[in-house]
């Protein structure tokens, strides 16, 4: 019998207490400032109502109440860069032909259910999906926002607007153009399909960016940038893009100090990327038992692993893995240099794209940015704080009275282990709906 990627339950927000209340632990509120230790916050409905010492907040009578003794309560990580509808699989393009050729026993609609599921075990509260099908990529958000599947908190981008075709794709997931003005045409009917963003990809011209822009703009819109190279950087910059993807992990020398100091002093923000190829990879080489990880085969159905892990037997022949020499030469000063350049950093991560998993590549693209010099709680701040500047909403990102109540927690000190227990979340709670509660989820996979 074949079996279906279906969420066989999902708690209702009816089923949750209506208050629950953290406390003991120590508390990373995601503002930058020094962590308060044995706090103590109140959640009421999908809301954080007071924040403090245990023994200087109230603790309401009735109210579920989860011990973080020990722990380190944190706002839910955000995700400024995913995929959804990929799982990690080694080749993109044979990843649909493993779909079609199931017979269709798993659709781009039912994997992005997993993806969504995988990302919210582990700590992922938030994400931008930047490039999928439209119609499942707003199903999903809007699914989601309706309580019928759980994930995170998503904007959806649908099709990547370009002027590259990409083999093995499916067609719904690129629009290619040929002229500034269909480009803007694009814009159009995707604001129309219910997108949340535009994600500006590969090959664009100059004033491409622009007529692309324009269209966004005019429906206040943001649109991202996929961009590498100097030149593709500028132009993207000059155009007023929102938001610059992938500069981190551009494999090129660095870009010029004039460039770099211009978008620093714009507050445009930046997502650097810096893990998905040049950590991601050459680790799972090093550390092959990461493939075999009980954490992350424990997020997938039996088969779609065994197809996952099949998948990377020869993925050096891939040409998506060519450049990784190149891009871990160059990834160092690259990071170093927006670092020191004082720009606005999110944290994204490309997840789903070859050996890219939904259910790590968070974490790891956090531990990059530590290696390479940014502060811990830098990093934090970053992932969450800034990551929800750049999905435009104000009530995340933070633990404080009044903002939404999604939020994780994680054993013993995240600052002190260089952020290795972020691989172990022990709760998750978003909108006030626990999710995972001491280790465990509250929810079936999908399956």
């Amino acid at each position: 019998m074949a079996a279906t990627l279906a969420l066989l339950c999902v708690p209702a927000h009816a089923q949750q207490p209506k208050t629950t209340v953290l406390t003991g632990g120590m508390l990373i509120n995601g503002l930058s400032v020094p962590p308060l230790h044995n706090a103590t916050f109140v959640i009421q409905g999908d809301k954080i109502i007071e924040v403090g010492r245990a023994g200087e907040v109230a603790i309401p009578a009735g109210a579920t109440v989860i011990d973080t003794s020990g722990q380190t309560m944190m706002p839910g990580l955000i995700d400024a860069h995913a995929h959804l509808f990929m799982l990690g699989y080694g080749d993109e393009a044979a990843w649909f032909k493993w779909l079609e050729n199931e017979g269709k026993k798993y659709s781009i609609e039912k994997i992005m259910e997993l993806s969504a599921y995988q990302m919210l075990m582990s700590g992922v509260t938030g994400a931008i999906d930047l490039g999928g099908t439209t119609k499942d990529s707003v199903s999903l958000r809007d699914r989601i926002n309706r309580g019928e599947v759980a994930g995170p908190r998503l904007l959806v981008s649908g099709p990547l607007v370009t002027r590259r075709a990409f083999a093995g794709f499916p067609d719904e997931a690129s629009a290619v153009i040929a002229s500034p003005k269909e480009g803007a045409e694009v814009v159009e009917r995707l604001y129309k399909m219910g997108v949340d963003v535009i994600k500006a990809h590969s090959g664009l011209t100059r004033d491409d960016y622009f007529a692309i822009v324009k269209a966004a703009h005019a429906h206040k819109m943001k649109v991202h940038a996929h961009v590498y190279d100097e030149a593709a950087v500028r132009n993207a910059f000059d155009a007023d893009v929102d938001v610059l993807q992938h500069v981190g992990s551009a494999g090129f020398p660095t870009y010029s100090a004039e460039l770099v100091r211009a978008i620093a002093e714009s507050g445009r923000p930046v997502v650097l990327t810096a893990a998905h190829r040049s950590w991601i990879y050459p680790d799972t080489v090093t550390f092959p038992e990461r493939l075999q990880d009980p954490a992350a085969k424990s997020l997938f159905p039996a088969d779609i692993w065994a197809a996952v892990q099949a998948s990377f037997k020869e993925w050096p022949a891939e040409g998506y893995f060519a450049g990784i020499n190149r891009q871990m030469k160059y990834r160092s000063p690259q990071v170093k240099q927006w670092i020191d350049s004082a720009a606005v950093m999110g944290v994204g991560t490309d997840s789903g794209t070859p050996m890219n998993f939904n259910n790590d590549g968070l974490i790891r693209e956090m531990k990059v940015l530590a290696d390479e010099g940014l502060p811990i709680m830098e990093v934090i701040s970053d992932t969450t704080r800034v990551n929800a500047r750049i999905m435009g909403k104000p009530n995340l990102g933070t633990i404080e009275p009044g903002k939404l109540a999604d939020i994780i927690v994680v054993p013993g000190d995240p600052i002190y282990n260089d952020l290795t227990n972020l691989f172990s979340v022990q709760v998750v709670i978003k909108g006030g709906v626990i999710y995972k509660r001491d280790g465990k989820p509250t929810i079936e996979m999908p399956k």
